[in-house]
């Protein structure tokens, strides 16, 4: 009997590039997802496979969710709004019902054999002047990331689950996000010839998405070795500035003009270095570099027709 992976959230940025690893891997995959960006189009491709099931709901409407969720070996928690300025735009209650929320409904229906798997960020860090391990304190600073730590906090209340802090991500997926930093700063170096970048000095770390997904897939086919813990999720070969990130982006754009001018801030003030050894001890790697996503970005936006599905922040989203 194949197992049965269940994934809120499955249709974005992280879970479209997720399906496709699951499917090949020969399990049966159902994402519950309420395509709140317009994006059921990235799920088309998987609907012909017999192992693939969609199920269209709000992660908070705990009837539906109940009945979406019972028979699944795995649940995978990837349903959020994600990033600053998407919850800032949303606002407090509303962020907090879906973040905090929708997680709680997913906890209360899980039964005990299910195995849990939370996407959380390193969001959660803050302001941090040391190297951050899994130990360090959290200090959240944005409504994103205060939400997120809750949340996590609940997942890893509960006996059977892990939790992802991962990197910041970056590359293609069928979900495509021009927000991203790696991302967001190709396609300007692309389209615009030009950037602006504040906080040129502040260190951050990254993860090509595919990577994310074979981080989940590493704990499926590791279950008992990283259940019931937190996980930095990312390689120490990629804590980069965001100087470093715009010099590696120039080399594939090299006509492209940079303007270090601090006219702008991070309100989760993202500027330290993550120590990723405790997964990596475990034998997860990463496969993928920013210069191999950044070639990738470069072949891939001439083929995008721009508009506000690739930006969280920009959609006409309505619950």
């Amino acid at each position: 009997m194949k197992k049965s992976v269940f994934i809120t959230g499955g249709a974005g940025f992280v879970g479209s590039s997720l399906i496709p690893q699951l499917l090949n891997d020969g399990y049966n995959v159902t994402v519950y997802d309420s395509l709140i960006y317009n994006n059921g189009d990235v799920l088309v491709p998987y609907i012909i496979n017999p192992d693939f099931n969609f199920i269209y709901g709000d992660v908070r409407d705990e009837e539906r969710l109940s009945e979406a969720m019972k028979g699944h070996h795995i649940v995978i928690h990837l349903a959020a709004l994600v990033g600053y300025p998407l919850c800032k735009k949303m606002g407090e209650v509303e962020t907090h019902s879906v973040n905090v929320g929708g997680t709680e409904a997913v906890l209360k229906y899980l039964n005990d054999d299910q195995y849990l798997l939370f996407g959380s960020t390193g969001s959660n860090y803050g302001l941090i002047d040391d190297i951050c391990t899994e130990e360090t304190q959290l200090n959240p600073l944005s409504l994103y990331g205060r939400t997120k730590t809750v949340a996590e906090r609940m997942i890893m209340d509960r006996e059977n689950s892990t939790a992802f802090r991962f990197a910041t991500a970056f590359g293609i997926s069928p979900r495509m996000r021009l927000d991203l930093l790696v991302n967001d700063l190709t396609y300007r170096f692309m389209t615009d010839g030009y950037a602006v970048i504040y906080e040129s000095h502040f260190m951050r770390t990254f993860i090509h998405v595919r990577d994310m997904g074979k981080s989940f897939m590493f704990a499926i086919n590791n279950h008992n070795d990283l259940k019931n813990n937190v996980y930095n999720v990312g390689s120490n070969k990629m804590n980069h500035s965001k100087k470093e990130v715009c010099e590696l982006i120039k080399e594939s754009i090299p006509k492209a003009y940079i303007d270090y001018a601090d006219i702008g801030s991070d309100a989760d003030k993202r500027n330290y270095i993550v120590s990723y050894d405790k997964l990596s001890r475990l034998g997860y790697t990463t496969t993928i570099s920013l210069e191999e996503g950044i070639r990738e970005l470069v072949k891939t936006i001439p083929l995008l027709k721009i508009n506000s599905n690739y930006h969280n922040i920009y959609n006409n989203i309505t619950f």
